[in-house]
């Protein structure tokens, strides 16, 4: 096959999984070296962007998926009557933000650095697919370990882990806190603050 013949069967190939698809999976159906399947998929990816299409090629780790174009999400929700996905509280935030740069963590050790109970949160968070529970710490009682998923890579247009900003040092004083926007700001006299917020979690 030619080069045009290689994009449009990966085409085919993205297009009737739906699901994200390994990279191995793609260069065993077309018998072609990873090299060259990247590069047309990475050819895939700029013609969707560029033409700005009303879909998009996206790479997450070593796997990839069609999908809609983030610009027409609302037409979409409209078409298919969907609605929109409710965004997350500060406190999820909070939580999610310590999982994905310090795991696989415990709960008890998400609540050590917020300072307050996060069960709640935990399990919402596990609801909407951002985390998992990927097995117990060996030690007495052995707590449940969470990290972040493929779906949380996806949400946040990360194409891994290694996307993710640089965490301030605050030198281990006071507590995490997220800014309105998602950043991070210093923790420094914020305790009382994130209690409240932590204790309004229920009307999430």
């Amino acid at each position: 096959m030619d080069m045009k013949e290689i994009e449009s069967a990966v085409e085919g190939i993205l297009f009737a999984s739906g699901d994200p698809v390994h990279i191995d999976r793609i260069c065993i159906a077309l018998e072609a070296d990873r090299p060259t399947a990247e590069r047309v998929l990475q050819n895939l990816m700029d013609h969707y962007a560029y033409d700005r299409r009303g879909v998009r090629l996206l790479h997450v780790e070593d796997t990839w998926q069609l999908c809609s174009a983030p610009d027409y999400a609302e037409v979409i929700r409209r078409a298919f009557e969907i609605r929109k996905p409710a965004k997350l509280s500060q406190p999820a935030l909070e939580v999610l933000t310590v999982i994905a740069y310090y795991q696989p963590v415990t709960r008890a050790y998400v609540d050590q650095i917020r300072g307050v109970d996060s069960a709640y949160t935990v399990g919402l968070l596990l609801d909407r697919k951002l985390i998992e529970d990927c097995g117990r710490l060996q030690v007495p009682g052995r707590p449940r370990l969470y990290r972040t998923t493929k779906n949380f890579l996806r949400s946040f247009h990360l194409h891994s882990l290694e996307d993710l900003p640089e965490l301030p040092d605050f030198g281990g004083a006071g507590q995490m806190r997220l800014g309105d926007n998602g950043e991070i700001v210093d923790p420094e006299g914020e305790l009382r603050e994130t209690e409240e917020n932590d204790g309004a979690e229920q009307g999430e």
